[in-house]
């Protein structure tokens, strides 16, 4: 399945330059960049990505779309305290851009796939025990957030989104997207240079290993508990690690206004760094051994997190009870967590031992509190099997939006 993320079957480059041309509105494609790889980066089951070069009348560099005024003395300052406290990100926008071009007919495609699954979903129902897992609910949710990924205007504004979201914080970046380019079948993005999370987990992260699963962690909490906007297709291959050179102090604290665009000499040190990195992909000792030397040189990860189609948020009840139930879990108080499930499912009186499930909740929960200092023998989805198991023998009904999160 892992294949579906980046390696689906191609459309024609005939197809994707006819739909690039009615994008720009039908100006040349030879008119519209300057570089245009013409293999695509990755094919996905929706679409296509490419790797390009806009004109230069075209290319558009900086972060206007998030913070179009000039910085007054309180983001200074408090850019200076981040600089101090913490590592920050020099930003050089990239001159590359992504370009995500829809398949030829895909909507016909996943119209037909839904009713599989809907029907599937339905047999499966109908198996005694089985309907407590909610499974027409989930294909319903998914159906949903499937339709919202064939249009790329959509991923645009949730680009857009994200970065504002994400405007003063360090942990992770998003693409720029090009909103005036952008089409329901194409969508232009800032290119995103970075190595995928995938590398890093095949090969190991040595030195930094602990600095990207913070960011990484930090990044999602914000999405899940405090921003209610959530990147809903987090696959290693839709995180990217890119690694830069601190900030320096600004002194510039005065009326005058900085330049937020990056200048000529500018230098953007991310592909320089790659450059170190690739040779020794899939070489687990070499690969450390060259993180460890780029950490000696003063570089640090950030995550870039792309391909924002499918996102999720929970409505003001279900978002009021997942964080009840994220709290009681995140003090290890399973028993509570199990009565919060059963308070507040959908049909609390349908459920069955209602006091034996909490306290199988809060056998499992303390069960994966003893290995908290061996995370790595915990398998995840071994942890929600039982979860899946416990509500199907309970009747335990959840609302689909609260298991997609």
């Amino acid at each position: 399945m892992s294949s579906l993320h980046s390696n689906a079957p191609a459309h024609s480059l005939a197809a994707t330059k006819r739909t690039i041309v009615k994008a720009f509105n039908g100006r040349p494609f030879e008119e519209i960049f300057d570089e245009f790889q013409e293999k695509p980066l990755g094919v996905g089951a929706i679409a296509q990505v490419y790797k390009a070069k806009l004109k230069p009348d075209l290319a558009a560099l900086g972060d206007d779309d998030i913070d179009p005024d000039p910085p007054n003395l309180r983001r200074r300052m408090r850019k200076n305290v981040d600089v101090l406290v913490k590592s920050t990100p020099s930003r050089v926008p990239s001159s590359y851009v992504a370009i995500k071009v829809l398949h030829p007919k895909v909507e016909r495609v996943v119209r037909r796939d839904l009713k599989i699954m809907t029907f599937f979903a339905a047999a499966i129902n109908a198996i005694p025990t089985m309907e407590w897992l909610s499974l027409p609910d989930e294909v319903l949710q998914f159906g949903e957030m499937m339709r919202l990924q064939l249009d790329l205007r959509i991923e645009s504004a949730n680009l857009t989104m994200f970065r504002k979201k994400f405007v003063d914080r360090t942990t992770a970046w998003f693409p720029y997207p090009y909103a005036s380019y952008t089409t329901r079948q194409v969508l232009v993005e800032e290119f995103a240079q970075g190595i995928p999370l995938a590398a890093f987990l095949e090969d190991g992260g040595g030195v930094f290993q602990q600095e990207i699963a913070d960011e990484g962690l930090d990044a999602f909490l914000h999405m899940l508990l405090i921003d209610n906007f959530i990147h809903a297709d987090l696959h290693p291959g839709n995180i990217m690690v890119r690694f830069y050179k601190p900030e320096q102090l600004s002194l510039a604290l005065g009326r005058h206004r900085e330049s937020s665009s990056p200048t000529e000499n500018a230098l953007d040190v991310t592909e320089e760094v790659l450059q170190q990195l690739r040779p020794h992909r899939h070489k687990p000792a070499a690969w450390r051994a060259q993180l460890q030397k780029i950490d000696e040189e003063g570089y640090r990860p950030q995550l870039i997190f792309i391909d924002t189609g499918l996102v999720t948020a929970l409505n003001a009840t279900n978002r009021a009870n997942f964080l009840d139930l994220f709290k009681a879990i995140a003090e290890f108080d399973g028993y509570r967590a199990g009565h919060l499930m059963v308070e507040r499912c959908r049909q609390p009186d349908a459920v069955v031992d209602r006091e034996v499930f909490a306290l199988k909740m809060q056998h499992l929960v303390l069960g994966v509190k003893s290995s908290t200092f061996a995370l790595g023998n915990i398998k995840i989805g071994d942890v929600l099997n039982e979860v899946l198991s416990m509500v199907r023998a309970h009747h335990v009904r959840m609302e689909g939006d609260f298991v997609n999160v």
